[in-house]
C-alpha cells in the first residue's frame, strides 16, 4: 500500500489537504497528516490520522501579521513548537513514497528537505496580490527541484505567471476548499426555525477563530443596528449567522446583553431585527444567501466561489485587520467590497451598513452585479472537483 504524508500549514490549507487526502484514502492509499498550526481539526473529521500532539495558539499562526503577534508566538513558545513539528516531519517522511504539501514557504522548504517525491499546492500565494508573483526565498529554487514532481496553483493567473517563472509546468485545477461549500444542504434539525419568507437573505461569517470570532460577532450586530428600517424587518431581509461549533451559547448570551440583544430560541433579537442563529451548518447557510457579511479567509474565498457579492467588515484581528482585508480584496477581485474607517468607528460600521444596503438593492433591481460575481468567481476560484482532480494527478506520481 502506498503511504502519502500531508503537510500543512493553517486551517484553510487543513481544510483542503484533508479533502484532497480523503479523496487520496478512497483510492486505497494510507494517508497521514502533520499540521504545523492548530490540532488539525480538518484532518481527525476526514478519519486522517493526526501525527504527533497537537498544540493551538492565540495568534491562530497568525502572528506574523504584527510586532504583538510575534512577540506573543515568542512567549507562548510557538516558534520551539514549531521546530519540533519540523523535526517530527522529518522523521516520518522516511516512510512516505509521497509527500503532500498544502501550504506556503515553511513546509515546501521542509519538503524539500526530506528528499522525498513532493507534489504541492501553494495555496497561500497568488499572483494577483501585486501582478507578479514574488516568491519567497528559498521557495522558488525548492519548486525548480525535480523532487517536485507536481506544482499546483491556486488561480489561472497564477499558473501562467509561475510557469514562465520557474521554467516548469505549473497548473491549476481548481480549490478543493470550494467543494464543501457545494455540499448538499443538511435537513434542519428539530430545533431550527423556519427561515423568514424574504426575498433577499445576509449571511454573517465572524469567523472560525475564538476569541476574535466573538468580537467580529459585536461589530457585526452594531452594523445590523445601523441598517435603514425597512432592512430591518424580518419578512424584507432574512439574516442568519454561520457560527463555529466552539462559539458556546454562554458567549453568545452574555455579548448580547452588552448590546442590548435578547437570545430567543435559536435566534438573537432587538427591536425588529432578528439574527437567526446556526452552529456547524455553513454550506446551507452559504447556499441561501443573497449577499455575506465576511470577516474570514476560506470562508470568504468560497462564498466568491459560488458566485455570491461579499462585504468586509476590517476588525481588530489578529487575522481580520484592515491590511488582511485589503490584501484579501486583491486576490478575490470585485465581489468583494469593503467600507473606510478604523475598526469599530462610526465610519467603518456605519459606511458597511450604507453599503450593504446598496448592493442589496443593486441585486433587487437586477443589475450585473450578480453577473459580475459569478464570471469573477469562476476566474479566481474555479469551478468544483478541485480536490478530485489533484488527487488524481497524486495517484498518477504514486504509480510512476
Amino acid at each position: 500500500m502506498k503511504r502519502v504524508l500531508l503537510l500543512s500549514n493553517g486551517h484553510g490549507e487543513d481544510l483542503s489537504a484533508s479533502l484532497i487526502g480523503d479523496r487520496l484514502q478512497a483510492s486505497g492509499v494510507a494517508v497521514q497528516a502533520l499540521p504545523l498550526v492548530g490540532h488539525g481539526a480538518a484532518y481527525r473529521q476526514a478519519g486522517i490520522a493526526v501525527l504527533g500532539r497537537t498544540r493551538e495558539f492565540s495568534t491562530g499562526g497568525l502572528g506574523y501579521t504584527s510586532l504583538g503577534g510575534r512577540l506573543t508566538e515568542l512567549f507562548q513558545g510557538q516558534v520551539s513548537y514549531l521546530l519540533g513539528r519540523l523535526g517530527l516531519f522529518l522523521r516520518q517522511s522516511r516512510q512516505a513514497d509521497l509527500v503532500v504539501v498544502v501550504g506556503d514557504v515553511i513546509p515546501v522548504l521542509a519538503a524539500w528537505l526530506c528528499r522525498r517525491p513532493v507534489v504541492t499546492y501553494l495555496v497561500a500565494y497568488s499572483s494577483h496580490y501585486e501582478g507578479r508573483l514574488r516568491l519567497p526565498w528559498p521557495c522558488g529554487g525548492c519548486l525548480r527541484s525535480q523532487r517536485f514532481r507536481r506544482v499546483f496553483s491556486r488561480d489561472a493567473f497564477s499558473a501562467t505567471d509561475l510557469t514562465a517563472q520557474l521554467g516548469r509546468p505549473v497548473r491549476f485545477l481548481g480549490n478543493p476548499f470550494l467543494d464543501p461549500a457545494l455540499a448538499a444542504a443538511p435537513p434542519p434539525d428539530s430545533e431550527e426555525q423556519p427561515a423568514a419568507p424574504s426575498a433577499q437573505a445576509l449571511a454573517l461569517l465572524p469567523g472560525s477563530r475564538l476569541p476574535e470570532a466573538e468580537r467580529n460577532l459585536e461589530l457585526m450586530l452594531l452594523v445590523l443596528e445601523r441598517l435603514p428600517a425597512p432592512l430591518q424587518q424580518p419578512d424584507r431581509l432574512g439574516l442568519e449567522a454561520a457560527l463555529v461549533k466552539g462559539f458556546q451559547l454562554e458567549q453568545i448570551v452574555a455579548l448580547a446583553a452588552r448590546l442590548g440583544w435578547r437570545l430567543e430560541g435559536r435566534s438573537l433579537r432587538r427591536g425588529p431585527l432578528e439574527l437567526r442563529l446556526h452552529w456547524g451548518r455553513f454550506p446551507a447557510v452559504l447556499q441561501r444567501a443573497s449577499l455575506l457579511l465576511s470577516m474570514t479567509g476560506t470562508a470568504a474565498e468560497q462564498a466568491v466561489g459560488l458566485g455570491k457579492p461579499v462585504m468586509q467588515l476590517v476588525g481588530f484581528g489578529p487575522q481580520f485587520t484592515p491590511a488582511f482585508a485589503e490584501a484579501q480584496r486583491r486576490l478575490l477581485g470585485p465581489s468583494l467590497a469593503c467600507s473606510a474607517g478604523e475598526p469599530g468607528t462610526e465610519q467603518s460600521l456605519g459606511g458597511t451598513a450604507r453599503l450593504l444596503s446598496e448592493q442589496l438593492e443593486a441585486l433587487v433591481i437586477g443589475t450585473d452585479l450578480a453577473d459580475r460575481c459569478r464570471a469573477n468567481g469562476l476566474e479566481r476560484i474555479g469551478g468544483p472537483g478541485g480536490s478530485a482532480r489533484m488527487a488524481e494527478q497524486i495517484l498518477a506520481v504514486l504509480d510512476d
